[in-house]
């Protein structure tokens, strides 16, 4: 069976990235969103245990730093019933039900902030156009409430907005002079401009009002990293999840940090540390299911591997927390094809094809499918490798010219097979009958005589 070109991959999934992405090493607003909270009150049912994936935490000041502040509204029971609701469908990946459930607890309690923002959290994920109204108006509610700010903040970016993103933190910063939050979101925006200085000034600024605030470490890992500074990234990182000797002294910051732990691993795969690499997105993925950068990296390594039996549900859950993340339906096509699920895998190339019809990867994935599938649904298997020569012929258009691959031996089995089904074809047409003497001949011959 064949498998797919392991470092091609990863060349195509850092292409298709968004500068977000790349930058967040995730697909989520930093800091990393965490865990929504129902806030207590007489109106508001118990709370249940939070999924991961959200961040409502309280101010990321020292609480000694906090200045009086007026309670923020709490949540009506009817509104936490559906909120509930939501927190539950988030944490299985059912981001259409959660949707649908933030949106009603909105409606029940028009000033309920969290809801709004969970509410963001689900829509961006869904590519949902109304993300953005609901972060602004969750900290229209609260205006100090930071987990929409900053989520609202990275969205912009996202869509390479920067400028207003780091408007908006200025002004916000000016607002909450002691959010360490607000501070760590900044120095990320100056570095997703490649302001390095700036980022991580402003990320040290961040960890002198809070020295314990963990996204801010992360973001000046992201930085080195970002910058090619690649000794001075796992250094931070190793003040992160592992500490220093004595340990005693110098304990992790944050040993179960998902995103140091998917940024460590990324540096090591680039390193060749295959099994390093291996084990950081393991760890990160139990940490944070919902992290889909996570699951697509060790999802490559194990279809890499040819595993992939262990690789589809890791898949399945990716598309699941993020329906358009290109890289991972390319991976769950490969791994449908790998397990002979070619109808499956076929849905999945022809998804990615629809939208980025030049990512070379798909074009060599469907060359596979075609040329090596007994049978794809729907084409016979002359239609079958004439599409796998047009595929592969397209790979070899699109693809890195510095790239060496086997995509020349795959087009000569291809056209061999093509010669083989034509030769059987014309093979299998009856032999022409004689021609029959005419009418007249015969009688012409039986006077004669």
């Amino acid at each position: 069976m064949m498998r797919r070109l392991p470092v091609t991959l990863f060349a195509s999934l850092l292409a298709v990235m968004s500068p977000f992405a790349l930058a967040s090493c995730g697909e989520e607003a930093t800091p990393p969103p965490k865990v929504p909270t129902v806030p207590a009150g007489p109106a508001a049912t118990a709370p249940v245990q939070a999924p991961y994936g959200m961040n409502d935490m309280p101010s990321s000041a020292r609480p000694y730093d906090l200045p009086a502040q007026t309670a923020a509204p709490a949540m009506n029971a009817r509104a936490a019933a559906f909120y509930q609701g939501g927190l539950q469908a988030f944490a299985t990946g059912d981001l259409v039900n959660a949707r649908a459930q933030f949106g009603q607890a909105t409606q029940a309690d028009p000033r309920a902030h969290q809801a709004f923002y969970s509410l963001g959290v689900v829509q961006e994920r869904l590519r949902d156009a109304g993300a953005g109204a609901s972060y602004r108006q969750a900290f229209t509610i609260v205006p100090d409430y930071e987990p929409a700010i900053i989520a609202y903040a990275m969205l912009l970016a996202r869509k390479n907005q920067l400028g207003e993103a780091e408007r908006l933190l200025n002004e916000k910063r000016g607002q909450m002079p002691k959010s360490a939050a607000v501070a760590a979101t900044l120095a990320e925006v100056k570095s997703l401009q490649r302001d390095t200085g700036s980022a991580q000034r402003i990320a040290q600024e961040a960890l002198k009002i809070n020295p314990d605030y963990r996204p801010a470490m992360v973001i000046i890992a992201r930085d080195h990293y970002r910058n090619r500074r690649l000794d001075l990234a796992l250094y931070a990182l190793q003040a992160i999840l592992d500490g220093f000797e004595p340990v005693s002294e110098n304990p992790p910051r944050d040993r179960d940090n998902a995103e140091a732990l998917l940024l460590r691993g990324l540096i090591y795969r680039e390193q060749g540390q295959r099994a390093a690499a291996l084990e950081e997105f393991r760890r990160a993925v139990t940490r944070r299911p919902d992290l889909v950068e996570a699951r697509v990296q060790l999802a490559t390594y194990l279809l890499e591997a040819g595993n992939a039996q262990e690789a589809l549900p890791l898949l399945e859950g990716a598309v699941r927390f993020d329906s358009e993340h290109l890289a991972a339906h390319l991976n769950l096509g490969d791994a449908y094809r790998l397990l002979e699920r070619y109808a499956d895998a076929k849905r999945e190339f022809d998804w990615v094809l629809a939208r980025d019809p030049n990512l070379a990867q798909v074009h060599y994935d469907l060359g596979l499918l075609y040329l090596f599938a007994p049978a794809v649904p729907g084409m016979t298997p002359k239609q079958q490798v004439a599409e796998a020569i047009k595929s592969l012929t397209r790979f070899q258009e699109l693809r890195n010219k510095g790239q060496r691959d086997d995509s020349e031996e795959l087009l000569n089995r291809a056209k061999l097979k093509e010669g083989e089904l034509n030769a059987a074809a014309a093979a299998a047409q009856p032999a022409a009958p004689p021609a029959a003497a005419p009418d007249g001949g015969v009688a012409d011959a039986a006077t004669d005589t």
